[in-house]
């Protein structure tokens, strides 16, 4: 029992590893990633918002009383700025505005791990589902948990260009080695490495698929 938790634990810690080393592979940036929310989503929040600072603000200035004498009086808030209408109005629109982007922000990262989960072939659905039942108790913990262990995006093949999986040893149309190996310790290394950064094993690099063949040469 103890010798298959050991390897369950090492398979999983393998698995991480080998996501980790692939992602550093990806070249995106904050512009490039946001576009990844659907547009909905960012028009909806957007209008939410501008539909609660007016529906606050005219609250706001029309709530009051009517006294006995039958004169109306508004109950601005805060209070101290009544006399100044506009400086109340903008004092509250700050409120609304430090209460809205805790619950935007929520949105629109809901929006992104559904749709860049699906760009990576992973159960959006349940990963969705999860963050939903994890966020009231335990906040962000569900996201941290999706950026930790989602899935390199998918890639063209840099020999023949056809997309390929993240999972793919090999291009299954050209048969290019698409995560070459350490001949000594079998870890994962770049194409570009002159050396193993876990055993500092010399790495041959491969012949250029253009180089003429051997019979063709010796004609020349």
């Amino acid at each position: 029992m103890a010798d298959y938790q050991n390897r369950v634990s090492q398979s999983f810690g393998e698995r991480i590893r080998l996501n980790r080393f692939r992602r550093k592979q990806e070249r995106s940036n904050f512009r490039e990633e946001f576009r990844v929310v659907p547009t909905w989503l960012i028009v909806l929040v957007a209008l939410l918002y501008v539909l609660a600072l007016a529906i606050g603000m005219y609250v706001n200035l029309t709530r009051g009383y009517v006294s006995p004498d039958g004169a109306f009086h508004h109950e601005i808030w805060p209070w101290e700025y009544r006399g100044t209408p506009w400086l109340a109005s903008l004092m509250l629109a700050g409120v609304v505005t430090l209460m809205a982007v805790p619950l935007a922000g929520f949105l629109l990262l809901l929006g992104y791990v559904y749709r860049d989960a699906q760009r990576r072939g992973m159960r959006a659905g349940l990963w969705l589902l999860l963050i939903l039942v994890l966020s009231p108790a335990y906040l962000a913990i569900g996201f941290l948990l999706y950026f930790f262990m989602r899935e390199p995006l998918p890639y063209a093949c840099p020999q023949c260009g056809v997309t390929v999986g993240p999972r793919f040893n090999f291009c299954p149309n050209c048969k290019n080695n698409l995560h070459p190996a350490c001949p000594q310790c079998k870890q994962e290394v770049a194409e570009t490495d002159k050396f193993c950064a876990n055993c500092s094993c010399e790495l041959k690099r491969a012949v250029p698929s253009s180089a003429p063949p051997l019979g063709e040469a010796e004609a020349l």
